[in-house]
């Protein structure tokens, strides 16, 4: 399950917080890191402050963009100081998303995502999340430290997958109830505001009609088997009449 867990560092600033990730993440269990556009990584400082976790840092994966670091995941949670416009579900409490997280993660990717040091999630980043979840601190001084916010969520995950009654075996999940990817999801909403538009119902850009009708599915969390199944009822609509 652990290795289902993956982290994900968007356009890390300083290469040192990426190497003291991998420590906090190894510490926890979890191997998977991926890098978004990083500053600098390679980096000797973020090998130096892996300090033990240089296996996680030689195996991390770069990419471009955040839709590529998590499009096979079927839950990817966006650690944010504070709620963006998008009204996406949220977690008020760690624990209760490290469940959630654990759950999901018994058979298929789940990733946890953490922005830049200074700004965070951009609200596009944020849409690529089907959750976000906070850090409760102190309200006069809540500033954590890259790495410290990684330590912190995967100790929640650890510590919910060690109370696992079942830890260590997972019965295989029916089909119709596990969650559709990251990729799935984006396919289903780009064919639904093809719709939306051929149909009239959107007859000029509505970024924000499309965004809340994303947030909407995001709450509902429908199984890849209803995804495919309102897939096919836009495929239906989209066919001329007789």
């Amino acid at each position: 399950m652990l290795p289902n867990i993956r982290i994900v560092l968007v356009q890390t600033y300083h290469p040192g917080n990426i190497g003291a990730s991998a420590r906090a993440m190894k510490t926890m269990g979890i191997t998977d890191l991926v890098l978004v556009k990083p500053r600098c990584f390679p980096d000797t400082e973020a090998t130096r402050l892996a300090a033990g976790a240089e296996d996680l840092i030689e195996c991390a994966r770069v990419v471009d963009s955040l839709a590529e670091a998590v499009s096979d995941c079927v839950q990817v949670v966006g650690a944010s100081a504070r709620l963006r416009n998008l009204p996406l579900p949220h977690f008020d409490e760690p624990d209760a998303m490290a469940r959630d997280l654990v759950e999901n993660a018994a058979h298929d990717p789940v990733a946890l995502v953490f922005g830049r040091e200074r700004s965070g999630l951009t609200n596009d980043e944020i849409r690529c999340c089907s959750h976000q979840v906070s850090i409760p601190a102190n309200p006069d001084y809540a500033i954590l430290n890259l790495s410290q916010a990684v330590q912190v969520l995967a100790n929640e995950v650890f510590t919910a997958w060690r109370h696992r009654p079942e830890n260590g075996y997972h019965p295989p999940r029916a089909p119709m109830d596990r969650q559709p990817t990251q990729a799935q999801l984006a396919h289903f909403h780009d064919h639904l505001g093809r719709v939306m538009r051929q149909s009239g119902f959107l007859t000029q850009p509505h970024a924000q009609t499309e965004a809340q009708l994303q947030a909407l599915f995001a709450r509902a969390r429908p199984s890849r088997k209803e995804v495919s199944l309102l897939r096919g009822l836009l495929s239906a609509l989209e066919r001329p009449s007789d």
